[in-house]
């Protein structure tokens, strides 16, 4: 394959992974009389913040943003401490069952949500998290294919520098703190973004765990916003616009820590 036609198949794939959020400005920075008079354009004629103020005016999209921004962090900082403490369990200590742990712990990636919601609920319930930002972050504090990620990197890492330090009289913790931590920031900011978006995109479960408005997640609030305004377009993507921005953000300052994990986790 020439430079040429891959340079050609990756502007394509850009193109098209890129259209739907230009698409998404455009609408969301135009004015309702543009929208509706089937008149729009390739760029709006006359860049307005109606459609912006008029959600923000509406729903409280602040407190509902703040409220993402709180359980996203939380869930992803558990879930990478979980991971990186669990694949380093399984890839450098040794004790019986620990392949046929690891193969049913990866067994889980295979059961959705729905099947496992009524059984969360009830511990929630019976835990007295229900309607508390605790009910939909612990639930999702671990994750099986973090563990995957974390083990096949960590796998990676020579037994001889785990045996090195081993010698030296550090203990377990000691090591994972000293010498896996600092050759894991890759894997790191991997475990930290994948976990951050899949919490930030989360639906279904918020939606059954929190049961006060104030509590509500974007999600949620755009599941609300399509009730009010179910044919105002703008409206509806800028509230998106909203909800996709900081995930955009994020990938781009941690690109390229996320690209080295994957690599190193043997995801091609």
């Amino acid at each position: 394959m020439t430079r040429t036609l891959r340079f050609g198949l990756a502007l394509l794939a850009a193109l098209v992974i890129i259209a739907p959020l230009y698409w998404m400005v455009v609408v969301a920075f135009s004015s309702r009389r543009e929208l509706l008079g089937g008149d729009l354009r390739v760029w709006p004629r006359q860049f307005t913040l109606e459609n912006v103020d008029r959600v923000f005016s509406s729903f409280p999209v602040a407190a509902w943003f703040g409220n993402s921004v709180a359980i996203s962090l939380v869930v992803a900082l558990l879930s990478v401490a979980t991971s990186l403490l669990a694949g380093y369990a399984f890839a450098h200590l040794r004790f019986r069952g620990s392949n046929a742990l690891f193969f049913v712990a990866l067994g889980t990636l295979v059961l959705p949500i729905q099947v496992i919601m009524v059984s969360l609920f009830r511990i929630v319930t019976g835990m007295g998290l229900y309607g508390t930002y605790w009910a939909v972050i612990l639930p999702t504090a671990a994750s099986a294919f973090g563990l995957f990620l974390a083990r096949q990197f960590l796998l990676g890492i020579p037994r001889e520098l785990i045996e090195a330090a081993r010698l030296d009289g550090a203990g377990h913790l000691r090591v994972f703190r000293s010498v896996v931590l600092p050759l894991s920031k890759p894997l790191i900011a991997v475990l930290f973004f994948m976990s951050l978006l899949q919490s930030w995109n989360d639906f279904a479960w918020p939606l059954i765990a929190l049961r006060d408005n104030a509590l509500y997640t974007l999600p949620i609030g755009l599941l609300y916003l399509q009730g009010q305004f179910g044919s105002d377009y703008g409206a509806t993507m800028a509230f998106a616009l909203v909800n996709v921005v900081p995930m955009v953000v994020v990938f781009l300052v941690f690109q390229r820590y996320f690209v080295a994990g994957l690599t190193r986790s043997g995801i091609r």
